[in-house]
């Protein structure tokens, strides 16, 4: 049963509004602050199915690692994509998923519901803080030490980084453990990472030659999106005859969606795959990736590579590629010759 945009549109609303202030009242335990606790068991929640979702929390887990490089690590998650992101991560120890259609499933999703209060954690993590479910499932969860998500100063970090979705978490849980003894960590935060094997790498260059049969470097382009994330034909038409223009001794091949939508007509070399960790291997040989923000785009950013994200309805602050050189622009206050400098730049 799919419920339509508009019902769930307002199902959100209502949640947050009924939500919002969960975790305000949480009084966090009092502890000898010159001993650290002992963080052996960890929850992290993002009950969400998106591919670009899961692959955002990529960097609150590596933070997680390393302040406990002894931990094993519980996600509680929705869909089935988090296996393949999270396959060579040998820390995290269950992945608890959610169905991806409730409705459809609700035995099973009210038993993973409540096996949340069945185990002992030592931390548990709201991976977003605007997520309803995950502020009731911090809530309902049995752990000495819960981070609700929310920041209690903000001054302390630059405003648009701790805007970012994928390093508010990383940002809170920081300042949350300042509070228990931890030193003040202002290392870089952890970029997306599905921690490709050489073994992985190494069939997608197989791929890659396959398709290229040649040994020039390769740009590759991802034209679809969703709703009006997407840009038309026209738009990627005109972008992708410049890139030709621009970039005659590289290749330029697109990968495709599942629906096998090309916005440039079929014009370039063309791959599709329904394994996310032979897409991620296959662009990590490319040189650059470019696309609108959707999945992929941050696929490519957790695969490594230097990655080029469009962006006009949503804000790039808060979902950008970053890291490995990748850079966001925003096409509403931006044009072509920045785009074009912008991938001289990593390309040269």
């Amino acid at each position: 049963m799919k419920i339509p945009k508009n019902i769930n549109n307002i199902r959100r609303r209502v949640m947050h509004s009924i939500t919002k202030n969960i975790g305000k009242s949480y009084k966090n335990p009092i502890i000898d602050a010159s001993k650290k606790p002992d963080i052996k068991k960890v929850l992290i929640i993002r009950p969400n199915h998106r591919l670009g979702n899961q692959l955002l929390l990529t960097p609150v887990v590596q933070e997680v690692i390393n302040t406990f490089p002894d931990c094993k690590i519980d996600l509680f998650v929705k869909g089935g994509v988090a296996n393949s992101v999270f396959q060579n991560y040998k820390e995290v120890n269950k992945i608890i998923q959610l169905p991806k259609k409730p409705f459809n499933h609700l035995f099973k999703y009210v038993k993973d519901w409540f096996s949340i209060k069945s185990t002992s954690y030592d931390l548990v993590i709201n991976g977003d803080k605007n997520s309803s479910s995950g502020r009731l499932l911090t809530q309902l969860s049995r752990a000495k030490f819960k981070v609700f998500g929310d920041l209690e100063d903000e001054t302390q970090f630059d405003n648009l980084a701790y805007k970012h979705i994928s390093k508010f978490p990383v940002f809170n849980l920081r300042q949350y453990l300042e509070k228990f003894g931890f030193d003040k960590n202002i290392s870089d935060t952890p970029t997306l990472n599905i921690k490709l094997e050489e073994i992985e790498i190494a069939e997608g260059k197989k791929i890659l030659d396959s398709i290229t049969k040649n040994d020039k470097q390769t740009i590759c382009l991802y034209t679809n999106a969703t709703g009006d994330k997407c840009y038309s034909e026209i738009w990627w038409e005109t972008f992708y005859a410049r890139l030709l223009k621009e970039y005659p001794n590289y290749n330029i091949i697109e990968m495709l969606p599942i629906e096998n939508i090309s916005k440039i007509g079929f014009k370039a070399p063309n791959f599709y795959s329904k394994d996310i960790r032979e897409m991620g291997a296959i662009i990590r040989n490319t040189a650059i990736f470019i696309a609108a923000d959707n999945g992929v785009m941050h696929l490519a950013s957790a695969s490594l590579t230097p990655t080029i994200g469009f962006f006009s309805t949503t804000d790039p602050n808060i979902y950008a590629p970053y890291g490995n050189g990748s850079l966001a622009f925003h096409t509403n206050h931006s044009n072509s010759d920045d785009w074009i400098q912008a991938i001289d730049k990593i390309l040269k």
